[in-house]
C-alpha cells in the first residue's frame, strides 16, 4: 500500500479516526501538525473535514442510493466517497475531474483493484444519475434533518422549543464557520494596547458586541499573535465570557469556579480578583491532567497568584471544604455541547435523547453539592454551552424548586446582551450574535 499524503488523503484519515471516536479539533490538530503543509493545503485539509461532518447526513442519503444494502463499505472508502460528494456539492471552484482523478487514485493507493473499481463506479454512476432532491421529500422533519444534517430527535426539540422560523435560522447559522473571537486579559494590559499590537500585526479587529474586553479576529491565527504567547490574551468564544460577568465578582472575593477545565473561565474570573487582597479562585476538574491544564492557563496568563487548581468531582465536594466558603461559584456544567456545533460538529450525531436526560441529573447533582458552600447573599451562576432547556431553563427552575433558600436574580452582562428579555436567565442562540450557543442563569442566597 502507498502511502497518500495529499490534503485529500489526510482529511480521509482524519475523518476515519473521528468517525471511530476521535474528537475532530483534535484529531484535525494532530494531523495537521504531523505533516509540513502549505497555508492553502492546511486550510483545505480544515474544509474538507470539518464541511464533510457538517453535511455527513445529508452526504450520507446522497450516497445510499449508489451503495447496495448488501455491500460493505470500508469506514474509509466511506469517508473517500464522502469527501468527493461534499466536494462536488459544497465547493464551487474544485474541478469535478480533480476531484474524482484523486479519490480514485487514493482508493488504489489504499487499497486494492477492487476497491479502486468500486469508487470509481460509485462516482461515475451519481455523476450519470444525478442525486435525489431533499427538497422533495414530504415529511417536513425529515426534510430539515437532511437539508441540514441534523438528527431528527434534534430539529424537533429545537422546534418545540423556539418555533419553526427560529429552528429553521439556528439550523442555517449552525453549518457555517464559527467566528475566531479573543478576551484581552486585563490583568496585565488594557484593551486599548492589545487592540493596537494586533492591528500592528496585520489583524483585522472587531470589537465585540456580546462581551466585554472582547474582539473578533480574522486575516491570522489568534495563537500566532505575541500578544498571545506573552498572556495579554486568550482564545475564547464570546458567549462564553458571559457567565463569569454574571458572577459580579469583586476584587477581594472567595470564587469557585466547579466545573474548570481547560481554565477559560479560571483566568477570567482571576484577571477581576485582587490577590494582595484575599481574593482567590478555586478550580476544580474531576481529571488530574485537566488541573495541570488549568494550571498552565494560569500561568501563561499571569495570574497563577490568585489560582488554586483541585483535581475533585464537584458533586464530592462536602469532603473537602466547609459550609459557607464562597462569595460566588460558577457551575459551567458538563452539558451536550450542542451549542458549540459549528466548532465540534461531529457531536450533533453523537448526542440522544437520553443522553441530555442523563446529563440534567448531573447538573442538578453538582448544583445541589456546591450551593451549600456559598455564603449568604452570595451569587451561583450555573451555565451550559448548549441551546437544549432540558438543560438550561428546566435545570435552573427544578434547582430552585428544590433550594427555597435561593432566588432567581436577572443575568446582567456587561455590554447589556439582551437586555430587552422578559427573563432573568439569558439563553443565547448561534443564530443571534453569531456566536456560540449558551445559557446563563444567576440566583442569590438569601440565607
Amino acid at each position: 500500500m502507498t502511502k497518500n499524503t495529499t490534503p485529500r488523503a489526510l482529511a480521509v484519515e482524519a475523518l476515519t479516526r473521528v468517525a471511530n471516536g476521535a474528537y475532530s479539533n483534535l484529531q484535525l490538530e494532530t494531523t495537521l501538525e504531523s505533516h509540513n503543509l502549505s497555508d492553502v493545503d492546511r486550510r483545505f485539509v480544515t474544509n474538507l473535514v470539518y464541511g464533510t461532518i457538517q453535511h455527513q447526513l445529508t452526504l450520507e442519503y446522497y450516497l445510499a442510493g449508489f451503495v447496495k444494502p448488501s455491500q460493505k463499505v470500508l469506514p474509509w472508502v466511506k469517508m473517500t466517497l464522502l469527501v468527493a460528494l461534499y466536494q462536488g456539492l459544497y465547493l464551487d471552484r474544485v474541478p469535478k475531474r480533480a476531484i474524482f482523478n484523486e479519490a480514485i487514485q487514493l482508493a488504489k493507493d489504499r487499497g486494492h483493484e477492487g476497491i479502486r473499481r468500486f469508487v470509481t463506479g460509485v462516482l461515475h454512476a451519481m455523476d450519470r444519475q444525478g442525486l435525489p432532491d431533499v427538497n422533495e421529500i414530504k415529511d417536513p422533519v425529515k426534510r430539515l434533518s437532511l437539508t441540514y444534517s441534523v438528527p431528527e430527535w434534534l430539529v424537533t426539540a429545537v422546534q418545540k422549543q423556539v418555533g419553526d422560523e427560529k429552528a429553521v435560522s439556528i439550523l442555517e447559522t449552525i453549518n457555517q464557520p464559527a467566528a475566531q473571537s479573543v478576551r484581552v486579559n486585563t490583568a496585565v494590559a488594557t484593551v486599548e494596547e492589545v487592540e493596537q499590537s494586533l492591528k500592528d500585526q496585520g489583524y483585522t479587529v472587531t470589537p465585540s458586541v456580546v462581551a466585554g474586553n472582547a474582539f473578533r479576529l480574522t486575516d491570522k491565527a489568534a495563537n500566532q499573535s505575541n500578544v498571545f504567547e506573552t498572556g495579554e490574551l486568550t482564545i475564547q468564544d464570546e458567549s462564553a465570557m458571559l457567565p463569569v460577568e454574571a458572577l459580579q465578582v469583586r476584587p477581594g472575593d472567595q470564587v469557585l469556579d466547579a466545573c474548570a477545565a481547560p481554565g477559560g473561565k479560571t483566568t477570567q474570573i482571576a484577571a477581576l480578583l485582587d490577590a494582595h487582597s484575599g481574593g482567590k479562585v478555586t478550580a476544580l476538574d474531576l481529571h488530574p491532567k485537566k488541573v495541570t491544564l488549568i494550571e498552565k492557563n494560569a500561568d501563561r496568563m499571569h495570574v497563577s497568584d490568585r489560582v488554586d487548581a483541585v483535581a475533585l468531582d464537584a458533586r464530592n465536594i462536602n469532603d473537602r471544604f466547609p459550609k459557607k466558603e464562597f462569595d460566588r461559584i460558577l457551575v459551567d456544567a458538563p452539558c451536550s455541547g450542542l451549542g458549540l456545533i459549528r466548532r465540534k460538529p461531529e457531536i450533533r450525531y453523537e448526542k440522544t435523547p437520553q443522553d441530555i436526560q442523563q446529563l440534567q441529573k448531573v447538573q442538578l447533582g453538582i448544583l445541589d453539592a456546591v450551593s451549600e458552600k456559598l455564603k449568604p447573599n452570595g451569587i451561583l451562576v450555573y451555565s451550559t454551552c448548549t441551546i437544549l432547556d432540558t438543560e438550561n431553563a428546566d435545570v435552573a427552575a427544578k434547582f430552585l424548586e428544590a433550594h427555597p433558600d435561593f432566588e432567581s436574580v436577572r443575568v446582567e452582562t456587561q455590554l447589556k446582551v439582551k437586555d430587552d428579555r422578559s427573563t432573568d436567565t439569558l439563553a443565547i442562540y448561534p443564530d443571534d450574535f453569531d456566536s456560540d450557543g449558551f445559557f446563563v442563569s444567576a440566583f442569590r442566597k438569601k440565607k
